[in-house]
């Protein structure tokens, strides 16, 4: 098989199927990797594909009555990673690889590194957490202590940073803030590395708290991050201040909430 089949898949997964943009596009990149990758075949560029229109969706907004519904079917480290998505507006992944120097408890900030576009910015550390941080923060030494003791465990650094610094993945300001309970072993490189927690153990957690709560919306730990955005314009702080603090590239992908704000705001019902 080669492109006519390929581009034959695909169009069958939009037409007929209808899926949505991302699983066609998610399709394609894997059946392009397999050929590429795996089966070592050049199969040149495909032409006349039918791509699924991407449909645009208002974000699901959550209540603050909502949200407290959901934090009191959390407790513990899970609890201090919503407190702290919701907080700061930040997005799940760039929430668990937060480093120890990344975190500023005087000035009250986060530097994110490396977010969406691989830039960094700074976001808001919210006051409420900050006592709770720092009895998590003098846990996550103890784990580094304990780490050091055996003297076989490292915390993976970005890019060549290992190299640069031979030391840095020992030192305890390069350590993640939620560090996974058990350390990884990297066959290639023969080390035991303390990861972040991962993305999937979260999201368990916070699903399961979304039914305890009863809250009917579709909520995600995303949803924190729109809820965030939300409540900050209806507590009257100007887009661009938002857009900063959310990292977007342009203010047009922070007006959506702006939509979600006017959804029936402003308009009164004839029958009230």
């Amino acid at each position: 098989m080669g492109a006519d089949e390929i581009k034959k898949f695909i169009n069958y997964l939009a037409v007929e199927r209808h899926v949505s943009a991302s699983t066609q596009n998610q399709a394609l990149n894997g059946i392009l990797y397999l050929y590429k990758n795996i089966l070592e075949k050049d199969i040149g560029w495909i032409d006349d594909i039918r791509y699924a229109q991407r449909k645009k969706h208002l974000p699901v907004v959550l209540t603050k009555d909502e949200v407290n519904k959901i934090f009191s079917n959390l407790n513990g480290v899970a609890l201090l990673i919503s407190k702290l998505f919701y907080g700061s507006g930040m997005r799940l992944n760039e929430c668990l690889t937060i480093r120890v120097q990344d975190i500023d408890l005087e000035y009250k900030v986060i530097t994110v590194r490396d977010g969406k576009g691989e830039k960094d910015r700074i976001t808001i550390l919210p006051e409420k957490v900050i006592v709770e941080l720092r009895g998590h923060l003098s846990k996550v030494r103890n784990l580094y202590n304990k780490d050091i003791k055996k003297g076989n465990i490292e915390v993976p650094l970005p890019y060549a940073l290992n190299k640069k610094y031979p030391n840095a993945s020992k030192e305890f300001n390069w350590q993640y803030i939620f560090p996974a309970k058990s350390p990884v072993y990297n066959k290639e490189e023969k080390k035991l590395y303390r990861v972040h927690l991962h993305e999937s153990t979260f999201q368990k957690l916070f699903r399961a708290a979304v039914l305890k709560g009863k809250v009917t919306k579709q909520a995600s730990p995303h949803t924190l991050r729109h809820s965030f955005a939300t409540h900050l314009l209806q507590n009257g702080y100007d887009i661009r201040t938002v857009q900063e603090l959310l990292g977007h590239h342009s203010v047009k992908t922070t007006m959506i909430y702006t939509h979600v704000l006017n959804r029936g705001i402003g308009v009164r019902s004839p029958l009230d």
